[in-house]
């Protein structure tokens, strides 16, 4: 357990509405300047964090002042689109103070369920990223009725881990961790600090939500780890007011509950990739790309790229073969085949007065990609 976060270098971290907003009495000011003061720490040791955020619905519920969650559509969207000011403005505030730029996301599970809004989702998050900008996510619960019938963050923080391909999801909530029973009812339950993620037995045990201010509960979690855990994240569920939980979780101390990954996170993108039995279409490569795809990880550029076979869009699963028709890697297009017929043969500096604009210097990128 203790080797989850302290070897991560990308790490996502889910935080609830009740910890967000002092059990439904405004946004914690407190709180999330400690949360911001250690993601800081986090980003200045070298690792990547990206923070997701509940809370939005609750702090419009208490600026509009309403005493119960309402559960008309409608004014759902209006909660969130009010409290969505305040959430965005604190995280600003605090991570200003610990000269940490920020910069707000908001998500849909349809944006990563398209394949070519996620891929402009993944890029944009990896640029922020690389800019050493903390991205704060939240569900765009104003707009997508879904979202708010779901309406839990811990699936969407497991849904961002799988998109930035991180190596450890850390679900922030009200309770310790994982117990074999309701602790509150069962003075017998048993607290489990390890387990595999994705074992049955855990969502036999797990109960339904436990808060009147957000819509989770450790099935949510759960179910999240499991998610995670198919593109080799493992994760973390914590108490989060423990104090200085993210610093000492990136130490090595056995803090909450892990529910450990059983597959390594480039097995697991592996494996998902060679899944897409279904391929949409094919890129033929001259012998120079098959060296630098092979021997030295390169991605893969137009100028590359000698033949276009099939008919598929940005985002797609295409193959990658040699001239000899063998396959030598499959990975996702940034560009659709029309496009890619046009640069292909052509440097990367010439695909803006091609095409009239620029989605990436690649036609595969080599995070995007794996090799057969």
């Amino acid at each position: 357990m203790t080797e989850v976060l302290k070897a991560a270098r990308r790490i996502v971290v889910k935080v609830g509405s009740s910890l967000v907003t002092n059990e439904g009495r405004g946004i914690d000011a407190e709180a999330v300047g400690n949360w911001c003061r250690q993601l800081a720490a986090l980003s200045r040791q070298g690792r990547e964090v990206v923070m997701v955020s509940s809370g939005a619905i609750a702090e419009g519920m208490k600026r509009l002042g309403w005493k119960t969650r309402p559960t008309e559509l409608h004014e759902l969207q209006a909660a969130a689109a009010v409290g969505q000011m305040g959430l965005a403005q604190m995280y600003e505030t605090k991570l200003s103070e610990q000269g940490i730029g920020s910069a707000q996301v908001l998500l849909t599970h349809a944006d990563l369920a398209d394949r070519e809004r996620y891929l402009n989702a993944r890029s944009t998050l990896l640029t922020l990223l690389s800019l050493q900008v903390i991205p704060v996510i939240n569900e765009n619960d104003t707009v997508v009725n879904d979202e708010i019938k779901v309406g839990d963050n811990d699936t969407l923080g497991a849904l961002v881990a799988n998109l930035i391909e991180a190596d450890a999801l850390v679900i922030l909530t009200d309770q310790r961790g994982l117990y074999s029973a309701d602790p509150r009812k069962d003075p017998d339950a048993r607290f489990i600090d390890v387990a595999p993620a994705g074992d049955p037995a855990l969502e036999q045990m797990a109960g339904g939500a436990g808060s009147s201010i957000g819509k989770g509960g450790m099935i949510t979690k759960i179910l999240a780890a499991k998610r995670a855990a198919g593109s080799g994240a493992s994760t973390v569920i914590a108490w989060g007011r423990e104090t200085d939980v993210l610093l000492r979780l990136a130490a090595g101390e056995a803090i909450g509950t892990a529910l450990v990954a059983g597959t390594p996170k480039l097995a697991a993108r592996k494996q998902w990739m060679a899944d897409h039995l279904q391929l949409r279409g094919a890129v033929v490569v001259d012998d120079g790309a098959v060296l630098k795809l092979r021997d030295e990880g390169k991605s893969l550029l137009p100028i590359g790229v000698t033949a276009v076979e099939g008919d598929f869009h940005r985002g797609d699963v295409v193959a990658v073969r040699s001239a000899a028709g063998v396959e030598i890697a499959r990975g996702l297009a940034n560009y659709a085949s029309t496009e890619a017929r046009l640069i292909a043969r052509k440097p990367s500096s010439q695909i803006e007065g091609l095409l009239g604009f620029v989605n990436e210097p690649e036609l595969i990128h080599r995070d995007n990609m794996v090799l057969s």
